[in-house]
């Protein structure tokens, strides 16, 4: 570590895919003002394929893989990274722990965690919860020891994803998209990660988008797709394509960029969408701290519905009334308003 700047930096973020999506900016920020400087990014294994697809990410270490490790196997996989920085995104004791034996140089977490004072040597004092600010600005203040205190609007943020290692998208899934429609995805569940809109609205949806205008292509996982069919999804949208349990995360994320838009709730695919690119429609409940204040998506063509009003009800799990009443008419008017906006965007290149 020259001059205190860390010259291999660990990002320990071990969350789920739209987590680990809004933290990409954060990294590109580093970067931008520290140019030489090696990322390590320490996550679930599953995410791997967003972390492979950063250009800000130098390596990914599975930490699935490694807890299943004896503590002093662990220890010895810690020191070999030769990190002399690490950022605590997503707070894990056992890692907070693991970084203070391997005598990690610079250690950086927030101060609500007891574990931290003991652990880190750099606190940053926020709390996610209460706070007003976008998860994107709250990664980015946990990285104030390395860039400029300087403003970062959002919209300057969404410049810094660096998602551009995408894998080539199999021929059978390209070959799927229709190049004089528009290529609209609908991924209607969330693995239980977020307030849903309901499975009758996305089926309701499908009946008011023209077959003549829209490609609809479904996604989500296998358990997802059996879910959809028990609720007859399929049986009463037969011109939507069923792409649930198909793809892998990488085809994904490839066929998210080869397509035109997305709609869901605040999931993985949702902010994979906004970071491509993609028109991208979230649905949101106004209730701290799952609204779109703290989990929107963000990019130049995402933008999301939520009801305006103050709502409790469902702050303990089931469904949201916030949500459901939430009307396939207006998703559909929101839709179309985006894509004449996305379009005024191209001819004004």
């Amino acid at each position: 570590m020259e001059n205190g700047s860390p010259q291999t930096l660990l990002i320990s973020r071990t969350d789920s895919i739209g987590d680990v999506v809004l933290t990409l900016p954060m990294l590109g920020v580093i970067k931008q003002w520290n140019p030489g400087i090696r990322i390590v990014f320490l996550g679930q294994g599953y995410t791997r394929p967003v972390a492979e697809a950063c250009t800000h990410i130098d390596d990914f270490i599975d930490w699935k893989q490694m807890a299943s490790q004896p503590f002093e196997e662990q220890l010895q996989q810690f020191k070999a990274i030769g990190a002399d920085g690490i950022i605590h995104v997503f707070p894990r004791q056992e890692i907070a722990r693991l970084a203070f034996r391997a005598k990690i140089p610079l250690r950086i977490g927030t101060s609500g965690r007891i574990y931290h004072l003991r652990t880190c040597n750099r606190l940053v004092v926020m709390s996610r919860k209460r706070s007003h600010l976008h998860e994107m600005q709250l990664n980015l203040k946990l990285a104030r020891h390395f860039i400029p205190h300087k403003p970062y609007p959002l919209s300057e943020l969404t410049r810094f994803y660096g998602l551009n290692k995408l894998s080539a998208l199999p021929a059978a899934y390209a070959d799927l998209l229709c190049s004089e429609k528009f290529n609209l995805i609908l991924h209607p569940k969330s693995k239980g990660s977020a307030r849903e809109w309901g499975i009758s609205n996305f089926e309701a949806l499908t009946r008011l988008l023209s077959a003549e205008k829209y490609r609809i292509f479904i996604t989500g996982t296998a358990h997802e797709g059996q879910m959809l069919n028990e609720a007859s999804f399929f049986a009463r949208t037969t011109e939507v394509v069923d792409l649930t349990g198909k793809l892998s995360l990488n085809d994904l994320i490839a066929f998210i960029a080869a397509a035109d838009g997305l709609i869901a709730a605040s999931t993985g695919p949702l902010h994979l969408s906004a970071a491509l690119g993609r028109v991208t429609l979230g649905i949101y409940p106004p209730i701290k701290p799952m609204h779109p204040g703290r989990w929107a998506p963000l990019g130049e063509k995402a933008d999301f519905l939520v009801a305006n009003k103050h709502c409790n009800k469902c702050r303990q799990g089931g469904q949201c009334s916030c949500m459901i009443d939430i009307s396939p008419q207006q998703v559909k008017e929101k839709l179309e308003q985006m894509i004449i906006s996305s379009l005024n965007m191209r001819t004004h290149e």
